[in-house]
């Protein structure tokens, strides 16, 4: 069962984002006129750690659309014989609320989000910004025309498109802001040059090691951008961003005693460097009554399992483990520096993470 508070009503949901910090007065006006439920179909899943629940009931469909959490509103693409796995969801409060403020718009600005979804973060900005100076884009055709119903039902009319995100705007023109409400393993380029020097964008990442990071990017003279990791996020990655599950040959495994509790690899802060140290490696994760249980993999077939008060089991070509803790006594040597303490610069030859400022950039292991 979810662990979220229980929000008997909107208001109250508000209100609660309002007594945490996370809403100033004006984007507290914002929330209170644009209802979420106006922005939520009938047919609902709750998101659970070993997959999605349906929501059935007038009740419980209300009790959860009041509440900070995310609301599935597709599986598989839409497709109907699936797995079962989330790929849209109404975004959890919270996160919303902290990335509009990370936004810093202003009147005037002109703000371009990627990932329409439901439409209750365009609707937002309509009503922060008006409809004029909002535009969004959304991949998936189905989801688009209902977020476009929703939309107009309450009132909202911005600029919507069907399409690439990635892709430019035609007649367009550079935007004040940009927000990407769906997560990203890297920030195109593309992307940055959508806006005008001196902008902001604002997106949620998912590369490898990280477990999710919110990262918020100023934009330079020279077409670059940079700016500072802002804390975890949690959301459904953008469809051409999507990886495959590395292919992992389970048998046998070589077992050697663990030099580090697999708990302390969790936090962001070790992520974020890992994860640009170890390129192409991915961690998991489960908490055990005793601490945590992880697992790293990599392309190539090699991966590793480890489980706190237990021994390590490697598998496949290399040793996996045997670099994962090499990078952590560098970021224990580093003084195991937090998250904010991270940034990330997007250029046209790609992305780099740096620790402290942006010319100190984390070279990754060479192998």
């Amino acid at each position: 069962m979810s662990t979220a508070r229980a929000i008997r009503t909107y208001a109250d949901l508000v209100q609660d984002l309002a007594d945490r910090g996370l809403l100033d007065a004006r984007w507290r006006r914002v929330f209170d006129a644009v209802p979420r439920s106006r922005f939520v179909p009938a047919e609902v899943w709750r998101q659970l750690p070993d997959g999605c629940e349906p929501v059935v009931g007038t009740d419980r469909w209300m009790a959860l659309v009041n509440s900070d959490e995310p609301v599935v509103t597709q599986l598989d693409d839409g497709a109907g014989d699936g797995p079962g796995v989330a790929t849209s969801s109404n975004s959890q409060p919270s996160m919303v609320a902290r990335m509009l403020g990370l936004l810093q718009v202003e009147d005037g600005h002109r703000v371009l989000e990627i990932g329409t979804g439901t439409g209750y973060v365009a609707a937002l900005l309509s009503e922060r910004l008006g409809d004029e100076r909002v535009h969004s884009v959304e991949l998936d055709p189905v989801v688009a025309r209902q977020a476009a119903a929703f939309l107009v039902e309450a009132g909202y009319r911005p600029h919507l498109r069907v399409g690439d995100g990635e892709q430019p705007w035609p007649g367009t023109g550079p935007v004040d802001r940009l927000i990407a409400t769906c997560a990203l393993r890297y920030v195109p380029h593309a992307l940055v040059r959508q806006v005008r020097a001196g902008g902001i964008v604002v997106a949620p990442l998912a590369r490898d090691f990280w477990s999710g990071a919110l990262v918020r990017l100023d934009v330079q003279e020279d077409g670059t951008a940079h700016g500072p990791f802002c804390g975890g996020a949690s959301y459904m990655p953008m469809r051409a961003h999507r990886e495959s599950p590395h292919q992992v040959d389970g048998a046998g495994g070589r077992a050697r005693a663990a030099g580090v509790d697999p708990a302390r690899l969790l936090t962001l802060g070790f992520a974020l460097y890992a994860g640009a140290r170890l390129p192409g490696v991915r961690l998991t994760h489960q908490q055990t009554a005793d601490g945590a249980q992880v697992w790293v993999t990599r392309a190539d077939g090699a991966a590793a399992t480890a489980e706190t008060g237990g021994d390590v089991r490697q598998y496949g070509p290399g040793l996996l483990w045997e670099d994962v803790e090499q990078t952590w006594l560098e970021y224990e040597a580093l003084g195991r520096p937090g998250h904010d303490r991270f940034g990330l610069t997007v250029t046209d030859r790609g992305q780099r993470v740096w620790l402290r400022d942006p010319h100190s950039v984390i070279e990754p292991v060479r192998t």
